[in-house]
């Protein structure tokens, strides 16, 4: 049986031309999720209607997630090449750190929200988002990264593009699920 070899970017021996050929495709498919996560932020009218300071913490709760996945990936993604990596360590011990984390941002979150607006429906609403967000943010990334490898794609160019714009709609699912039970 013969290997299919991943074709890695990098930047220091490929043409532009050969550049674009492999990242244009993974950005392509983020457009076409993009208006995906779009079209999920607008299921969310009522609650946003109902309490605007909702949207103030959209591209909060949903950098923080990004952050945490970005970190997580580029280092799977580093040893995936060098050939360290195991997914089943990687799954277990991610699973916990984004836990920790997220309960880390949302009591920080829900610290300084209490000061600032005062209202415990928003404060809840938005510390819960950061806690599921976060919380998930390893494991998409892992398993976007994990498929990507799989698939013989090189993660460093598709898991950008895919994990970033697949973690930005379930953030904001998962938020704007939260704020509609909690302040609906």
């Amino acid at each position: 049986m013969k290997k299919i070899r991943i074709q890695y970017a990098d930047d220091d021996t490929s043409s532009i031309r050969r550049l674009l050929k492999l990242r244009i495709p993974s950005l392509l498919c983020g457009l076409v999720l993009g208006f995906l996560l779009s079209f999920v932020a607008s299921r969310f009218e009522a609650v946003l209607a109902e309490n605007i300071a909702v949207a103030f913490f959209i591209p909060f709760i949903v950098y923080l997630a990004d952050a945490v996945g970005t970190q997580t990936q580029n280092i799977y993604a580093r040893d995936l090449k060098s050939g360290k990596a195991s997914f089943k360590t990687y799954f277990l011990k991610e699973s916990v750190l984004g836990v920790v984390l997220g309960l880390i941002f949302a009591s920080l979150t829900a610290l300084i929200l209490m000061l600032w607006f005062q209202s415990v429906e928003l404060t809840l609403a938005v510390s819960l988002g950061v806690l599921g967000a976060i919380a998930s943010a390893p494991l998409i990334a892992l398993i976007i990264c994990e498929v990507l490898e799989l698939e013989r794609e090189d993660p460093a160019v598709w898991a950008g593009p895919i994990a970033t714009v697949v973690q930005d709609t379930v953030s904001v699912l998962i938020y704007g699920l939260i704020a509609t039970v909690v302040i609906l």
